[in-house]
């Protein structure tokens, strides 16, 4: 039965199983839209994600990247000259796992089907965590931000990389003129899906700003909490430390 308007997803008991239906139907043009709608500028925002991990001081650890989608946030560490540990990929859309597995057949990363609200991991299991463009999409933004802190070892830092609104008047207009018209239009041709375009510049107003999320990881727990703009504002990273 197709997805009707009507059920794009809001807070409550059913956006989890709303989203997941969302990015298990867009799977097989995920990628090309991803660069194509960015102007192939999130590869730059992946390589600075990544950057801020300090994967060095632990370059065989294990590494957690959480709604991980196809995998590219962490083929970009597992990439990294002198990284020699394994990055466990995890996300609760089964389809997009299979749609990104040609890309990871000869890297040190490892696929897992799981829900970031209930990570299948013991405590204390990795020695940091990225998230790229997940946390948006979770029913409950606060019990993930609290599960992620649950799965990292002391001295881990959480690194998530997320979609935001632009401080600056005049960039904030351009910005979301192309965010409610052209980006939903684009992504409605190519994915050939009615309105999940549509869903992400609404995920996007509803998200809480950097200085909000930053205020709820210190209260999950997060140490030095920090954040720094991308792109003029379009874009953030995140980062805290268990």
């Amino acid at each position: 039965m197709p997805i009707t308007p009507q059920a794009v997803p809001t807070r409550g008991v059913d956006r989890g199983r709303q989203v997941r239906r969302i990015f298990s139907e867009i799977a097989p043009r995920y990628d090309l839209l991803n660069h194509v709608l960015s102007l192939n500028v999130d590869k730059r925002w992946r390589r600075l994600a990544v950057d801020r991990l300090d994967w060095p001081r632990e370059p065989d650890g294990v590494y957690l990247d959480a709604c991980s989608g196809t995998f590219d946030l962490g083929l970009e560490l597992a990439h990294r000259d002198g990284f020699e540990g394994m990055v466990v990929a995890s996300d609760f859309a089964q389809p997009m796992l299979v749609q990104g597995l040609s890309k990871v057949e000869a890297a040190s990363v490892q696929p897992v089907c799981g829900d970031s609200l209930r990570l299948p991991f013991e405590d204390e299991t990795f020695h940091g965590a990225t998230v790229g463009f997940g946390v948006r999409n979770l029913a409950n933004l606060m019990e993930g931000l609290g599960e992620l802190r649950r799965v990292l070892a002391p001295g881990g830092r959480l690194v998530i990389l997320e979609f935001t609104i632009p401080p600056r008047r005049l960039t904030r207009a351009f910005y979301m003129a192309y965010f409610t018209r052209i980006l939903p239009l684009v992504g409605r041709v190519v994915s050939g899906h009615p309105w999940a375009y549509t869903y992400l510049p609404e995920s996007v107003k509803e998200f809480p700003g950097p200085e909000d999320l930053a205020g709820m990881m210190r209260e999950v727990g997060f140490r030095e909490p920090g954040f720094r703009l991308l792109s003029f504002g379009i874009a953030a990273i995140h980062w805290g430390t268990r």
